[in-house]
C-alpha cells in the first residue's frame, strides 16, 4: 500500500474509505491504493512540531520500530512523498465491536505494548495542551458567515472557552497519570481486524495510522479510547456521524479493559493482593475518566477549526457540539 500525503478526511470518511481527490481505503485495500487518516497529513505533522521531509523521517523511523515489534504494519521503503507499507488483508472494526469483551480485551494489551515503546522522541508531554492552546487560539480568531454555522460557533463560544482549559488544565495537572508513548487516535477505523483470524483466540488485531503518535499521558490515550465508543462514523446522511452517550462504556467495561492493560503493562499486577489490584484497578478508572474530558476538548476544538477550513462534506460543528456536550456531561462527574 501507498502510504502519502493527501486531502483532509474527515471522520466518516475514514469509516468509508473514501477521500477527496484520489482513492482511500482502509477497509481490505487494494495493492497500491493511496491511503489517508482523520485530519490533514501535513497539519498532523505541524501539531507534531515536525514538518515536510523531517516529519517523513522522523515518522518512518517511528513506522519501522512498530513494525520490528510487529505493533503495525512492515515498512517496506520511503520516497519524498510517502512510503511503502505492507498490504494487511484485513478490515477495520465497526463502532459496536469496541465493546466485545474478547477485542476490549485485545485492544487493551495492544495499547499497552504501545506504551511500553521507548522511542527515539522527546519525551516532554507538550503534546496534549500545546496543540490544544494552538487550536483555542485559531478558534478564538475564527468567523462564520453562514447562518447556522454562526448559531453553532455562538453557543460554542458563550462556553468561555479559555476559562474551561484553564480549569481543565488544573484538575489534570492534579491528576497523576505516568507519560509514555500514546498513540493518541484509537479508534475503531484505526484498528484492524485481520482476515482469517476473526474466530481465533488472540492476536488477531493491529493498529494503525500513528500520525498523532507522541510522548503524552497515558489517561489520554486510554480515555480518548473509550470516548470513540460513542461515535459511528460510518453514516451516509448529513451530519456523516452518530452519538449514542449510552454507549461510553460501563464503570465494569472499563475495569475489564483496565485488568488487561494492568496485566499486559505491570509484570507485578498478577501478583498482589485482590485488594491491592482493586486500587490501581480504580485508580486508572479515576485518571482516564478524567483525562476523557481532554479528549472531548481536542476533538472539538479540531472540528471547529475544520468546520472553517475543510471542504468535505460532514458536519463538524455538529461534531464539535457533540464533543463539548459529552464534555460537559463528563465534567459534572469527574472535575470534582
Amino acid at each position: 500500500m501507498w502510504r502519502c500525503i493527501g486531502e483532509p478526511c474527515s471522520p466518516q470518511q475514514l469509516s468509508k474509505g473514501a477521500c477527496l481527490g484520489h482513492s482511500c481505503s482502509q477497509v481490505n485495500p487494494p495493492k497500491n491504493t493511496m491511503s489517508c487518516n482523520k485530519g490533514d497529513y501535513q497539519q498532523s505533522n505541524k501539531e507534531n512540531h515536525f514538518q515536510g521531509a523531517e516529519a517523513m523521517v522522523l515518522e518512518s523511523v517511528m513506522f519501522a520500530i512498530l513494525a520490528e515489534r510487529e505493533l503495525g504494519p512492515k515498512l517496506y521503503g520511503i520516497f519524498p512523498q510517502g512510503r511503502l507499507e505492507q498490504y494487511v488483508p484485513s478490515r477495520k472494526l465497526d463502532t459496536c465491536e469496541l465493546s466485545e469483551p474478547n477485542i476490549s480485551a485485545e485492544i487493551a494489551e495492544k495499547m499497552a505494548k504501545f506504551h511500553g515503546m521507548r522511542m527515539p522522541f522527546n519525551k516532554e508531554p507538550k503534546w496534549l495542551f500545546g496543540t490544544m492552546e494552538k487550536y483555542l487560539s485559531q478558534v478564538m480568531r475564527l468567523n462564520f458567515t453562514r447562518e447556522s454555522h454562526l448559531r453553532f460557533f455562538n453557543v460554542l463560544l458563550s462556553y468561555n472557552l479559555p476559562q474551561e482549559m484553564k480549569m481543565l488544565k488544573r484538575l489534570l495537572e492534579s491528576t497523576h497519570s505516568p507519560v509514555v508513548f500514546c498513540h493518541n487516535d484509537c479508534q475503531e477505523g484505526n484498528v484492524l481486524l485481520l482476515n482469517g483470524r476473526q474466530t481465533s483466540g488472540k492476536q488477531k488485531l493491529m493498529l494503525i495510522d500513528f500520525e498523532y503518535s507522541s510522548y503524552n499521558y497515558r489517561g489520554f490515550d486510554i480515555g480518548n479510547h473509550f470516548c470513540e465508543w460513542m461515535y459511528d462514523y460510518n453514516c451516509d446522511e448529513f451530519p456523516y456521524f452518530k452519538v449514542n452517550a449510552q454507549s461510553y462504556p460501563s464503570k465494569a467495561q472499563q475495569l475489564h479493559f483496565i485488568e488487561s492493560y494492568l496485566r499486559e503493562s505491570d509484570q507485578g499486577f498478577e501478583n498482589l493482593s485482590e485488594e491491592d489490584q482493586i486500587k490501581l484497578k480504580d485508580q486508572l478508572y479515576t485518571e482516564v475518566n478524567r483525562f476523557s474530558l481532554a479528549s472531548h476538548f481536542f476533538w472539538g476544538l479540531w472540528s471547529v477549526i475544520q468546520a472553517r477550513l475543510s471542504t468535505i462534506q460532514f458536519g463538524y460543528l455538529e461534531y464539535a457540539q457533540a464533543r463539548f456536550d459529552a464534555y460537559f456531561h463528563q465534567k459534572k462527574i469527574w472535575a470534582v
